[in-house]
């Protein structure tokens, strides 16, 4: 797409699934640059972002939210411009007629890496706050961590998903997944 067009109409874009019928992201995307939008299981839009590599900020995303990423419809660039990608941003949301709840309120639940501090058993919280030194909360923060990232790797499996997935072990001491 030149700087020159009009960005295409989303409604006029390619649906794809999400994970297709291996289990991994769609490859045809893979270091691309573009502007993508995410649907959940009912085909209802969760969220539209741009990346340098579409492909890796939809493994973010489907690690971040796995419950509202299941269809997806992309358009890539020939070359990085953050003011094009802006554009057709703009342009598809517009087209929506609202921002997407990921977009709105839920923003920082797609662009943020998982606190898994929010979601400490009543067990997990007892022994944070009981910690005698620094030290002992932060193996606490990476049990939670620990705890968490198998829970949601449970989920992706039983989507069928065999992306490889790997957090950056220096984040889950402070309770945070993202992956590296």
């Amino acid at each position: 797409m030149s700087a020159h067009t009009e960005p295409p109409f989303l409604s006029s874009l390619e649906l794809f699934p999400y994970l297709d019928d291996r289990g991994q992201l769609p490859e045809q995307f893979q270091g691309k640059v573009g502007v993508y939008a995410i649907f959940d299981q009912q085909q209802r839009l969760q969220y539209i972002g741009y990346s340098r590599d579409v492909v890796l900020s939809l493994k973010q995303h489907l690690v971040r939210q796995p419950e509202h990423c299941y269809w997806l419809k992309v358009q890539t660039i020939d070359r990085p411009s953050r003011t094009i990608l802006e554009e057709i941003r703009a342009a598809w949301i517009s087209e929506n007629g609202c921002v997407p709840t990921g977009n709105g309120v839920d923003e920082g639940k797609w662009t943020q890496a998982i606190d898994a501090k929010v979601q400490m058993t009543p067990e997990e919280q007892s022994s944070y706050a009981g910690a005698i030194d620094e030290l002992t909360q932060t193996k606490v923060l990476k049990q939670v961590a620990r705890r968490v990232e198998a829970d949601l790797l449970k989920v992706l499996k039983s989507r069928g998903m065999q992306v490889e997935i790997r957090f950056n072990p220096k984040l889950k001491e402070a309770g945070l997944l993202d992956l590296k």
